[in-house]
């Protein structure tokens, strides 16, 4: 069974990660996706708050298959991951030319750590290619239309966590 790992910090999961994944899955048999719980990090939402959008996003709103998609939290160098996980591929998703400087150090710097892993790069379709998590955060803020660029169970959470912070 060929793994792979798409780490993030899906705060929160947007279409345009939900692309890759399905991308993904055509092409491996499994893919564990990853929330970071970095506490150097400033996140909207909790990582298991994070957990619950993903797995909703993906289970219930979108009904993909569970058997082929993991969905973890973790606080470990990305390669340690795919070594518990036995997968020998980590997932970037590439938005814009100004994306590919950073993950493309960040591919190289896993490659030095570990040689056996290698990093794919993936494109969300063409109309969520302009979707981020913090354009989708800032513009629910402003209380406008985030229906394009998450999920219904994620416009919830996201309405939600802004009503307890009023």
């Amino acid at each position: 069974m060929k793994t792979a790992i798409y780490p993030g910090t899906f705060d929160p999961i947007t279409y345009g990660h939900i692309d890759v994944i399905k991308k993904s899955l055509k092409i491996f048999d499994r893919v564990v996706v990853a929330a970071t719980d970095n506490i150097n990090k400033n996140y909207f939402f909790a990582v298991e708050d994070r957990l619950s959008i993903i797995k909703n996003s993906l289970f219930k709103d979108l009904r993909l298959n569970k058997n082929k998609i993991k969905v973890v939290s973790f606080k470990t160098l990305t390669i340690n991951l795919c070594n518990k996980y036995k997968a020998s591929v980590i997932i970037r998703g590439l938005r814009a030319v100004s994306d590919f400087e950073y993950e493309f150090q960040l591919a190289g710097m896993n490659k030095k750590l570990n040689n056996n892993i290698e990093t794919i790069f993936l494109m969300s379709e063409v109309e969520n290619q302009i979707i981020s998590s913090n354009f989708v955060k800032e513009i629910t803020k402003l209380k406008g239309n985030i229906n394009k660029f998450v999920t219904k169970s994620t416009v919830k959470m996201l309405k939600d966590k802004l009503n307890e912070e009023i």
